[in-house]
């Protein structure tokens, strides 16, 4: 330390220069800064895809998921395997332990691949891996619309124009096509054609794959020159696929050809899922997916920009319009930080002009803030860390310059105090400067002692909040080299001329607490007892409190799921959305744009039913609100939705939130009930009375059990005997039944577009159940006979949806908490279900959601928090050798944290991670004023005074460094505990923590610590012996 400042003040030039490359640096980095609204919490995940159209759940389940599951089990570091199976759909979620690379965890599942692929029967789909994303990947999201286009149409220029130039934009790992119709060539059969000619339909599947093939023939030498011989017989349209031929008579030589037994045309596919917006039916959109780790704001901006240069090659009358965007969350978000970081600066600088009487020495101690934040900025560059509005939300300016503060205070004493000293003005710059150096270094370690802890959080809290304490560490140790190093080479040139006269606030606060001092220095008892009496009583505030896992927040838009049927058809889901869409824009002029996603998109990553949509409610800024908060006007919505479109149940949360929601935990709502068990109709029953029960409990908003049952099923079991009479096989005719969904049989190319080539039986027959029995077959001996001849067909009800965990199946009722705490519900919940829930033998229920992340980060900070006090109190024994000055200090402490429950509670917020870290702050902020002020007793009891005039002097000395302190980081954390843009919701109770406890703390050092001080060291008791590191205190 000592070294640094003697270097810096004889080579002045030489630091300059190296800040100088500092500030480029900074710039440079200020530049590329990933920058985002929110860290990214989701884990590293990767989803195992699979798909099968017209696959029963229960048989997606047996056929799929289990080998896949079977086959994931015990990959290197694999945490938790979940999965969830429906209609058609199997998706597998690997989660894998925080620090794994993503690109190994790929490469495990794809060397398992294989064997799962080898345990899946044939027809059953291929599974593969999704996308490189995360749960914040949907950065983007547009609408393709036009007058003169149909769906289909539309959609084929998303999927073979859009879509291609947007994948070669950098960052963009996919983009999902929603909405619309695939087309598709459709060989439609004519049952009554194929009888009376005799064909089959697996005889036509076999025609239709071995006939649409190129096959190539090797080269031919002639006259000199090679050529390469290739055979075309690849489908180039509906033409070629009605001239196939599936049979010559070689007796008679009639041909029957694809025409002559079935209808070719293109048709829509079928889809499981679909697009509404505003009440105006159906749309087609793009959904942008970012890879992991890429900067959200500049791949949004390329994404927006390639989407400008696309519009120009789509024909006229084709218009790409983006509703989702973001950018603009981001750019809210990093607003309202930088508008409170701003505001906080300027009331900084505003307390360093007022207390030091000196505007150079204002100016050079806020010079430390911008080159502080420069030195955190190249460090989070350097370590990966995103800007957002965690890592840079408890930036305090305040506390950034504290080390400037002190040793900048210290040095425009000392030229006072020393104006006549003959001197030359480097020196006495520098005897300032050295004698400070211990204190503003020791002082700045303290406060960043406080945040080690927050750097062993794990987990979801961990990504939260290590960026939070990183970049605060960051910044204090800029701030320290900063203090170090320039502040003594800008001292040594720009004050010259002390001040005579001290400035006029600080004279007013020093008579004031010199007069109040005197009333209470000999009083150390009743001041003892009336501050633990304080901290008795705001203790006793804890339990009202509540506590939550975080603040909510706000993202200036809804996500509102629609709950139907599980039997619904995707038509009649699409009807209920637009009812919806259309009551909504009708009565709330708060809303810009209701988008609803039906069902899945191709790219199944969110694997919905039909019956489910997700409706995203776009919001006009919050100024134009007839509702004072968000809060109210869900409440207001979701009243409407009940009284005028009573088909459905609805959830209401955020669309980051609802997706991070997901993907962490498997489920959409602040919490999750998970009922483990096997039978599903059990399952069912007990979920049913879970949420029953849970609706019961006060708070209890948007109790939704998981749709498992309730899916309608036609079931055609094969008779074995009535096949054997008839010299059939299930090859035979099980590949008809799969015509009524459509028999996929090859692709068909148009350039380099593709499409899917299919066998599906007529549309009367589709639509009607009762016909399924009159389906032509023929037996072996080519007699015709019918389905019905050799199956069993019935109704029945069977799953929607079966999900499993950790390898056994499971439900989930889920439930948001409105109006309360998140802990205290939960534990009304659990009092209320181990009371009355009936929970069959060897059945067990476990809580998921926000709920589970608040217990983890509770235990987590009941050891980190301990660690913290006990680093603390042990850099306090080394600095001062004595227990009992340690225990002195620690003393404010607890009033601190007073300071900040109280503050808690007059404001109505629970306690949260968010005040959690408030108050770690708090407690080193706390300290270091208690060291300021010990450190002058001690120096001054070393000099010779008596403990009470050791207390009395010292105090009044060092009034000023304590208050500029506490007035700058308080005052720097103001602008966020008031802030009301986006984002603020996390940061408010963070810093009216820190506002509250600093508060409390300084009263306490103040008046308190001179008192115990003078009665722990009566008159009669004098120190010889000066520790050094005391002096230095």
């Amino acid at each position: 330390m000592n070294t640094l400042i003697n270097f810096a003040l004889d080579n002045p030039v030489i630091i300059a220069a190296l800040w100088l490359c500092i500030v480029v640096f900074g710039l440079v980095n200020v530049r590329d800064l990933p920058i985002d609204a929110v860290p990214d919490i989701t884990g590293v995940q990767v989803q195992v895809i699979t798909t099968a159209e017209g696959t029963a759940a229960e048989d997606m389940e047996r056929f799929v998921t289990f080998p896949v599951e079977t086959a994931m089990a015990g990959l290197p570091r694999l945490q938790q395997l979940r999965s969830v199976t429906k209609y058609g759909l199997s998706v597998v979620t690997l989660v894998f332990e925080d620090g794994t690379d993503i690109y190994a965890a790929r490469q495990w599942i794809n060397q398992r691949l294989g064997e799962a692929r080898e345990a899946i029967p044939r027809g059953y789909g291929e599974p593969e891996m999704g996308p490189v994303s995360t749960g914040l990947g949907e950065i983007y999201q547009f609408e393709i619309r036009s007058e003169a286009h149909d769906p289909t149409a539309l959609r084929e220029m998303l999927d073979w124009v859009v879509t291609p130039a947007l994948r070669h934009v950098p960052g963009v790992v996919e983009v999902n096509a929603f909405g619309g119709f695939l087309k598709t060539y459709q060989v439609t059969v004519q049952p009554d054609r194929m009888a009376a000619l005799q064909v089959t339909i697996p005889e036509l599947a076999a025609i239709l794959e071995s006939e649409n093939r190129n096959a190539g023939g090797g080269t031919i030498a002639h006259g000199g020159e090679q050529y390469l011989l290739r055979g075309e017989a690849l489908y180039t349209g509906a033409r070629d696929i009605a001239e196939t031929v599936i049979r010559t008579d070689p007796r008679t030589g009639v041909t029957v050809r694809v025409r002559d037994v079935a209808r070719v045309e293109t048709a829509p596919y079928l889809r499981q899922g679909a697009v509404t917006r505003d009440g105006h039916g159906e749309i087609v959109i793009g959904i942008v997916m970012m890879r992991m780790g890429a900067n959200a704001r500049t791949v949004a901006s390329a994404v927006d920009t390639k989407l400008g240069e696309i519009q120009k090659r789509l024909p006229e009358g084709v218009i790409v319009e983006p509703f989702y965007d973001r950018t603009d969350l981001v750019q809210r978000t990093i607003n309202t930080v930088t508008r409170n970081l701003v505001e906080g600066g300027l009331l900084v600088i505003l307390v360093l002009l007022l207390f030091l009487g000196n505007v150079r020495a204002g100016l050079i101690v806020a010079a430390a803030i911008p080159l502080s934040m420069l030195v955190a900025f190249s460090a989070m560059r350097l370590f990966g860390i995103s800007g957002n509005l965690m890592s840079l939300g408890a930036l305090d300016f305040g506390l950034i310059v504290d080390g400037s503060v002190v040793l900048i205070e210290n040095v425009v004493r000392y030229l006072n105090h020393h104006a006549t000293d003959p001197r030359p003005h480097r020196e006495k710059v520098r005897a300032a400067c050295l004698e400070i150096a211990r204190p503003v270094t020791f002082g700045v370690t303290m406060i960043i002692i406080v945040y080690l802890p927050i750097l062993a959080f794990s987990g979801i809290e961990g990504k939260m909040f290590r960026p939070m304490a990183l970049t605060v560490v960051f910044a204090l140790l800029g701030s320290l080299a900063c203090a170090l190093t320039l502040m003594p080479v800008l001292a040594m040139w720009l004050l010259s001329r002390p001040k005579e006269k001290e400035p006029w606030v600080f004279v007013l606060c020093r008579r004031v607490y010199g007069r109040l001092l005197h009333h209470t220095l000999p009083h150390p008892k009743r001041l003892t007892a009336l501050s633990w009496l304080i901290i008795l009583a705001t203790f006793a505030l804890i339990p009202g409190l509540g506590a939550a896992f975080m603040p909510r927040l706000d993202e200036g838009a809804i996500a509102m799921q629609i709950f139907r049927l599980p039997s619904i058809s995707l038509e009649k889901s699409n009807q209920i959305s637009t009812q919806v869409e259309q009551t909504l824009r009708a009565q709330f002029p708060e809303i810009r744009t209701i988008i609803s996603r039906t069902g899945r998109a191709e790219i199944a990553t969110d694997p919905m039913g039909v019956e489910i949509s997700d409706s995203y409610v776009l919001l006009h800024p919050r100024k134009t609100w007839r509702y004072p908060n968000r809060e109210a006007l869900v409440t207001a919505m979701e009243e409407v939705l009940h009284r005028e479109v009573p088909a459905a149940i609805y959830s209401f949360s955020q669309p980051i939130e609802l997706r991070l929601s997901e993907m962490i935990a498997g489920v959409r709502s602040d919490v999750g009930l998970k009922i483990y068990g096997d039978d599903l109709e059990t399952m069912v029953r007990v979920a049913d009375q879970a949420a029953e029960l849970l609706a019961s409990v006060d708070g209890a908003a948007d109790v939704v059990p998981e749709t498992v049952s309730g899916l309608p099923q036609i079931r055609v079991t094969l008779d074995r005997a009535a096949l054997g009479r008839h010299y059939l096989s299930a090859d035979t005719v099980l590949p008809t039944i799969a015509a009524m969904g459509g028999l996929q049989v090859g692709t068909v190319f148009e350039g380099q577009r593709r499409f899917p080539l299919q066998i599906r039986l007529p549309e009367a027959l589709r639509d009607d159940p009762a016909s399924l029995a009159d389906l032509p077959l023929f037996d072996g001996r080519g007699r015709n006979l019918r389905l019905g001849q050799v199956a069993a067909i019935d109704s029945v009800t069977g799953p929607a949806q079966i999900s499993r965990e950790q390898g056994q199946r499971r439900i989930t009722v889920e439930v948001n908490v409105r109006g309360r705490d998140l802990a205290g519900f939960v534990r009304e919940a659990k009092q209320k279900l181990n009371a009355e829930l009936d929970l069959p033998e060897g059945w067990f229920i476990g809580w998921s959601g926000q709920y589970e992340n608040l217990v983890q980060a509770g235990r987590r900070l009941m050891i980190l928090v301990p660690i913290a006090l006990l680093l603390i109190a042990a850099l306090l024994i080394h600095v001062f050798a004595s227990t009992r000055l340690c225990l002195l200090i620690l003393t404010n402490i607890p009033m601190a944290v007073s300071g900040g429950i109280l503050a808690l509670w007059l404001r109505d917020y629970p306690f949260s991670i968010s005040a959690a870290v408030g108050f770690t702050a708090l407690f080193g902020i706390a300290v270091l004023n208690g060291v300021v002020l010990v450190g002058q007793f001690e120096r001054l009891r070393a000099e010779g005074m008596d403990g009470p005039s050791a207390a009395r002097e010292g105090a009044l000395l060092r009034l000023r460094p304590v208050l500029m302190t506490a007035l700058v980081a308080a005052l720097g954390f103001l602008p966020m505990a008031i802030s009301t843009g986006a984002g603020a919701e996390v940061q408010r109770p963070l810093a009216t923590v820190v506002i509250g406890g600093l508060i409390s703390a300084t009263t306490l050092t103040l008046f308190l610590l001179p008192s115990l001080y003078a009665w722990l060291f009566p008159a009669r008791e004098h120190k010889t012996q000066p520790n050094p590191m005391q002096r230095a205190a």
